[in-house]
């Protein structure tokens, strides 16, 4: 098979939402009709709760919810789908914006009973920016929720997009039985089986089948009749071209914990999704097809794996062949650079890989020569945009409670604010550390990583500014001031560019006053490229 046909057959897309919309649930049904997986991970209470297949980090596992990326390969019909699980909870957010460079569209999880949330707001916020096109999945119909025509009416005028139903439920709640394909104009009928996927009880395109009435009922299916009416003059008439340029999502009802209604919604994915799509560089558009290699790092984990302490940096392939054991030029660091084992995923289990294709997402072995937005190439200088790293407005220091562990401590602070998980900064005299984070959480999961991946205790002490940004002089003269009268103030991150720790908005104000040729910036991809 060529380059060309191995790009058609590619779709690489995120799963976003709230927290608890059932995003990790429908990821795991998603990956039962694939094959990938047997038996998926009941989601209950975070006490008794059976580990769900995408949650591998030990504290996702303690406290219930998701709080990295995880990356999962497998085939369906043909299509080589690649899915990308983000977290939910908004102390995340920096994860998931970083991940949405990394795909070419979205599934946006809705809870039915609790509709458009902050979160879900914000992520589509990011969507829109970047024109990605979103398919929206209804979940939990299995629940007494809101009206579906008062969910439609919510999402366009809360997330300011055209919406068009691709399948309506069939009653709700405990009265839930299915979803109608109002586009193929049939229905499916399953029974409700919760951990497997549910066998199926009939499927028929006529909707007045005497068979449907039976396992329906005559109330529900009088409803389903009269609302599936409605929609046709209600909604937007689907078009692909609008739904592609992030105008249009369709919308799929259904229970990702009953498995109803998510095989509706992956047929038409792998019909309507987008192929790989050209990546945008500082110094040019790159085509998928071209048929010299290039990706970019969006995300780094430590100790994936804890018995073996390694290290992996998840890269996007843009264009041309991955191929194992080849030379690639990394252009931060202006040398070439090997690969042995390239790794695909399904969750926590991975296969070393031979080669990988436009819109593969693939894990690299790395001991510390990759940071997020590195780029390799065949020997082109590129640097792909993107990849930002964001101005945090909570800071701490890290206080070390065993001087015994100092290196631990050390090394594991490093790694972890490798993965994007927080920022790192260091100021003198006394090499103080300082992590800078969006979001309360993200303490908590450094504290909690820190102790049993490294064996290193610490506190995490507050600091009183509101905010650290980046900062350029255009005047060198005005630098120079600047840095010596405000030394107390600054700090460097970990590839030694400077950051000034605001005390109040006032102060970054007064600042900019006294220092005409001063430019703050809130994201380090905006000024900075090796």
């Amino acid at each position: 098979m060529g380059l060309n046909d191995e790009i058609k057959r590619r779709r690489t897309f995120a799963i976003i939402s709230h927290p608890d919309a059932g995003k990790t649930t429908l990821t795991e049904k998603l990956l039962l009709f694939g094959g990938a997986i047997h038996v998926a991970g009941a989601v209950r209470s975070n006490k008794i709760r059976k580990t769900a297949t995408s949650d591998f980090l030990e504290i996702e596992k303690q406290r219930g919810i998701s709080v990295a990326t995880s990356v999962m390969s497998f085939d369906y019909k043909g299509i080589k789908i690649n899915i990308l699980d983000t977290p939910g909870h908004k102390d995340f957010a920096e994860d998931t914006y970083r991940t949405l460079t990394a795909v070419d569209s979205v599934i946006l999880v809705i809870d039915s009973v609790k509709g458009v949330e902050e979160q879900t707001r914000r992520l589509m916020e990011v969507c829109r920016m970047r024109a990605t096109p979103v398919m929206i999945f209804i979940n939990k119909m299995d629940r007494e929720g809101k009206d579906p025509f008062d969910l439609l009416e919510e999402l366009g005028e809360e997330l300011h997009i055209a919406v068009t139903p691709f399948t309506w439920p069939a009653g709700m709640g405990s009265n839930f039985k299915g979803v109608y394909n109002i586009f193929k104009k049939n229905i499916q009928l399953y029974t409700p089986e919760k951990s497997n996927l549910s066998e199926l009880l009939m499927e028929t395109g006529d909707i007045s089948d005497p068979m449907l009435k039976e396992y329906v009922g005559p109330e529900i299916l009088r409803q389903l009749l009269e609302e599936t009416e409605l929609t046709t003059g209600l909604y937007e008439t689907f078009q692909k071209n609008l739904y592609l340029e992030g105008y249009l999502a369709p919308v799929f009802f259904g229970s990702a914990l009953n498995n109803t209604g998510v095989l509706e919604l992956l047929e038409t994915f792998i019909e309507i999704a987008p192929p790989p799509t050209p990546s945008e560089s500082y110094e040019r558009a790159v085509s998928p097809d071209e048929t010299d290699f290039s990706g970019y790092i969006f995300k780094i984990h430590a100790n994936l794996d804890p018995r073996h302490r390694n290290r992996m940096a998840f890269m996007r392939v843009c264009s041309g062949v991955f191929e194992r054991n080849k030379m690639f030029y990394h252009t931060r660091l202006k040398r070439k650079m090997r690969f042995s084992s390239p790794a695909e995923f399904i969750a926590n289990t991975r296969s070393t890989i031979d080669e990988a294709y436009p819109g593969d997402v693939i894990g690299l072995y790395d001991t510390g020569s990759l940071k997020i937005g590195d780029t390799l190439t065949e020997g082109e200088f590129l640097h792909f945009r993107g990849v930002p790293n964001f101005a945090p407005e909570l800071l701490r220091e890290v206080i070390n409670r065993d001087p015994s562990k100092s290196k631990q401590l050390d090394k594991g602070v490093r790694q972890l604010t490798d993965e994007g998980l927080a920022q790192l900064f260091l100021q003198q005299p006394g090499n103080r550390k300082i992590i800078g984070t969006v979001g309360e959480l993200q303490f908590d999961v450094i504290k909690f990583r820190l102790e049993h991946e490294y064996g290193a205790l610490c506190d995490l002490q507050p600091l009183t500014y509101v905010k650290a940004l980046w900062f350029t002089f255009d005047d060198p003269s005005e630098l120079k001031e600047f840095s010596n009268r405000k030394a107390s103030l600054i700090a460097y991150d970990k590839d030694n560019a400077p950051v000034f720790f605001a005390e109040s908005e006032w102060m970054i104000k007064i600042m900019r006053d006294a220092y005409p040729s001063l430019r703050f910036h809130k994201a380090a991809e905006s000024f900075r490229i090796s």
